[in-house]
């Protein structure tokens, strides 16, 4: 049995196709786009037309995989970008007169596949408790749970308006932010967090997609996507704090071509790494783990 999700993110559309096995879910295909739905969307409630058209090209793309890979279900799902744009049911109707038919999750149902993502996943199956950090285009899931005998218990689960692009279009809309810029942004993140998290024992702490596998790519030299040695790597918090720096000091093109950055990242890859440092120091955490499972890994169990 093979299922396919296909992640309509503000920032990029993930596909993966998996097949069913006794062990668990093993993927066939995986595959990653920026389209950047989501740019421009918290400051205008529109969507882009050139963006549309390219989500929607590159959404039918990956269902033509999907099928080609034998997938016998397909579910497409967009997040923060079509929950937020006033002409998100002019795109959905785009996607349903295509063949390519996108449901709407809610922040809270986001939330929650993207932690049972990370709670039923063997990488991290020695951890007693876990906090889960989602930085998306127009928000970052924060989710922290206990194990008990009697499976996870969650004392914390929010989503938090804060976003790469939603920061690109606003506080860091300069190409290269200068001190100033950062130091705004960095006290508006902190601030809009303010003492939500519980700081006292946040277990293993795992950041779920592109900034913490961008980071650990970069730091490793890899031009070439390897999932299996990204998926539970670490990321110190002194390294992704450094990152910040240098990133920062980058023109877009400069950032774009950097080894280890998916291609159209540049744009927004300095501010993910600011919302995942920033996050961190409101943890007070040395550390973080990258889990590349998003919410489609907890979705083919629905489909």
């Amino acid at each position: 049995m093979r299922h396919a999700v296909i992640d309509v993110g503000s920032g990029s559309i993930l596909l993966l196709v998996a097949e069913k096995s006794e062990a668990g879910w093993n993927a066939v295909a995986e595959r990653s786009k920026v389209t950047l739905l989501g740019e421009g969307v918290k400051q205008t409630g529109q969507i882009l037309a050139h963006r549309k058209a390219d989500t929607l090209a590159t959404l039918a793309e990956f269902w033509a995989i999907a099928q080609s890979e034998g997938a016998t279900t397909i579910f497409a799902g967009g997040t923060a970008a079509l929950r937020l744009a006033q002409n998100a049911p002019v795109f959905l109707q785009a996607a349903e007169q295509q063949g390519t038919p996108v449901v709407v999750l809610s922040d809270v149902q986001e939330a929650e596949l993207g932690f049972l993502a990370v709670a039923d996943d063997a990488a991290f199956a020695d951890a007693s408790r876990i906090t889960i950090i989602d930085p998306g285009g127009q928000s970052t899931e924060v989710v922290q749970a206990t194990r008990t005998d009697g499976g996870w218990v969650k004392s914390f689960e929010k989503s938090f308006g804060i976003g790469t692009l939603q920061l690109r279009g606003e506080l860091l809309a300069v190409e290269t932010p200068g001190p100033a810029e950062i130091m705004r942004a960095s006290s508006w993140i902190d601030d809009t967090i303010g003492t939500a998290i519980n700081p006292a024992d946040p277990g293993k702490i795992v950041c779920l997609g592109a900034p913490g596998t961008d980071l650990v790519c970069v730091r490793e030299g890899w031009e070439n996507w390897r999932p299996d040695e990204v998926h539970g790597a670490r990321l110190d918090y002194e390294e992704v704090g450094k990152a910040v720096g240098w990133l920062m000091r980058m023109t877009d093109a400069e950032r774009d071509v950097v080894i280890g950055v998916q291609k159209g990242r540049g744009t927004t890859i300095h501010i993910a790494a600011l919302i995942l440092e920033r996050m961190l120091n409101s943890l007070a955490a040395p550390e973080c783990y990258v889990s590349i499972r998003g919410w489609r890994w907890a979705m083919l169990n629905l489909v």
